[in-house]
């Protein structure tokens, strides 16, 4: 019997398996990544994160890689970055207030700002926005420098979207009534749009006001979560691109709520939790 270790921990229900490099390869976790996220057969996430200590230290001071629970490779999740460091921190792998991480999306800054036993609190640097339809991507010809408003046919009506990419692809659509959209149906049907070659995070965003969003997410490789720490960047952005939002909002999803400012310089900040909930050994027959 093979026993590996790891650790599950989540961000406003955002759950996530994080393991150690020196445990399992990459190709040993994106074979298993599926089993391992299964709700009733496995160990239960919506992602599992295989962490490294980084080969570049003057870069970053780690690497992750990241699988849905679907198995196949995500580039960045916002909200499990901020559970990786709270990994890291709390296992003493790293004793600093500032990680560097770097993902398949680039190196991300986070900084912790409170902890209180297994909860932290973290500012993390997402980044800067792409807004043209070349790099989220999406297959519109000609190429637009922001894909705002733009209609997308989806079960026989048009749907206007405003999309953008932080590393990974995001749709966003505006809604008055979550109760009136089949998140799932909808969801599950934009987020493989012949539009978007690799797939689709998919955001339905109500505006309060204009500091404050609420969000529903279906993920791309997932389904729907209760949260997105990229999904809730993504929703200020469109917000703020289809002149609803002020720079600086609160994103409310059902587990809780992010604060997102988008920067003079461009830069996306959120400040959110992540938990550390218990450890574990997952046993593998050999």
């Amino acid at each position: 019997m093979r026993r590996v270790p790891f650790c599950k921990l989540q961000a406003l229900g955002n759950d996530f398996i994080v393991v150690a490099g020196e445990h399992l390869l990459e190709e040993e976790v994106a074979r298993w990544a599926a089993r391992w996220c299964h709700r009733h057969f496995g160990i239960g996430a919506d992602g599992v994160i295989r962490v490294t200590s980084s080969s570049s230290e003057s870069e970053a001071d780690f690497e992750m890689r990241l699988w849905n629970a679907d198995g196949t490779e995500a580039e960045i999740s916002g909200n499990g970055l901020r559970c990786l460091a709270a990994y890291l921190a709390f296992t003493g792998r790293w004793r600093e207030p500032v990680v560097r991480i770097r993902t398949k999306a680039g190196v991300k800054r986070l900084e912790q700002i409170r902890r209180e036993g297994t909860h932290f609190e973290f500012l993390a640097d997402m980044g800067v926005p792409a807004l043209s339809s070349a790099a989220i991507p999406m297959a519109i010809e000609p190429v637009r420098s922001r894909v705002v408003g733009v209609p997308i046919r989806v079960h026989e009506r048009e749907i206007p979207i405003t999309a953008c990419s932080l590393g990974n692809p995001h749709c966003v659509v505006f809604v008055e009534d979550f109760a009136a959209v089949d998140i799932r149906h909808v969801g599950a049907a934009i987020e493989r749009h012949p539009l978007f070659p690799e797939r689709t995070n998919v955001e339905f965003v109500r505006v309060r006001d204009r500091q404050n969003l609420e969000l529903r997410m279906w993920e791309r490789g997932v389904g729907e979560t209760l949260s997105s720490g990229t999904g809730a960047s993504a929703a200020l952005v469109a917000a703020v691109l289809n002149d609803l939002a002020e720079r600086e909002a609160w994103v409310h999803t059902p587990a809780g709520a992010l604060r997102v400012r988008w920067q003079p310089d461009d830069r996306l900040i959120v400040e959110g939790p992540a938990e550390v909930l218990f450890f574990g050994e997952w046993v593998e027959p050999t």
